[in-house]
């Protein structure tokens, strides 16, 4: 399915009915669900984007996958979407696997292999439907090569997957961002049953070196911060920048954004758009 999904055009998904996941982060969720309908995720370079799906439950779980503990992590979303699934229902969990290219240290191929073996060693039977990933998702253009897909959407309603971009990644992306900079594990962000968005709460070690950083410029950063320098979105060093001033800004949480030690809730509104209806003090 590579091919199709390559020649579909990307298109701007909005924010309303959207649930986006960041970098190692995942959400799960159903066709029931009355607040999300798109799960989706971009900025992928080296990483892969993995939608993972039951056929009978229709249970649907997107994760933005870089290597970091690749074989816990599918363990994590499979059990993930299994717990909406009636094991003993019809139905087979299919794997999409996008993203990633050939890039000079070969990080794409090796989250690759890596992702089909966590796959393999699973108890369960997984079916591989879609695999649009590293040489099968590599544009070369004046001896660069770049990724053909940066980000996908997934409809949990009509299981229809295409490439897209997102003009907002919110909420708090400068927080979730954050909460990867600083060495996250994989977290799920998201509970289906009752339509709440929870984030945090994360605490972490002031960063180091973090004015040094701030001090560089764009090449510094780029070079130095980013797994595939050449093949970056336009926006990866602001993004940077951003987080880097959030993490300067916050250098202990756990005083600063989460005194309580309570995650931030969101719910969707009227509208589709996320509103926050719970938390901390600060």
């Amino acid at each position: 399915k590579a091919k199709l999904l390559r020649s579909q055009p990307t298109q701007i998904v909005e924010p309303k009915g959207l649930l986006y996941v960041q970098q190692r982060e995942f959400a799960v969720t159903t066709p029931n669900d009355g607040s999300v309908s798109i799960l989706g995720s971009d900025d992928a370079t080296t990483c892969h984007l993995i939608v993972l799906r039951h056929t009978g439950s229709g249970a649907t779980c997107l994760t933005h996958c870089d290597g970091s503990d690749t074989e816990a992590e599918v363990s994590l979303i499979m059990s993930s979407v299994k717990s909406f699934s009636n094991t003993t229902g019809y139905g087979r969990l299919e794997v999409h696997l996008v993203g990633g290219f050939n890039d000079d240290r070969q990080l794409s191929q090796k989250l690759t292999n890596q992702l089909l073996r966590a796959f393999d060693l699973q108890p369960d039977d997984v079916h591989l439907v879609t695999f649009c990933v590293t040489e099968l998702n590599d544009r070369e253009e004046k001896d660069i090569h770049f990724p053909i897909i940066y980000g996908i959407a997934v409809n949990v309603k009509t299981a229809e997957i295409f490439p897209a971009t997102f003009p907002e990644k919110g909420p708090d992306e400068d927080l979730r961002s954050a909460h990867v900079l600083t060495g996250a594990r994989l977290t799920n962000i998201y509970d289906a049953k009752t339509e709440q968005l929870h984030i945090g709460p994360y605490f972490w070690r002031p960063f180091p070196h973090v004015d040094f950083w701030l001090e560089q410029d764009d090449q510094q950063i780029l070079q130095n911060l980013s797994t595939s320098p050449l093949a970056e979105p336009p926006h990866f060093v602001s993004h940077i920048r951003s987080t880097l001033t959030f993490l300067k800004e916050h250098p202990f949480p756990s005083h600063s954004l989460f005194p309580d030690r309570k995650p931030r809730i969101y719910k969707k509104n009227e509208e589709g758009l996320w509103e926050l209806v719970c938390s901390d003090k600060a």
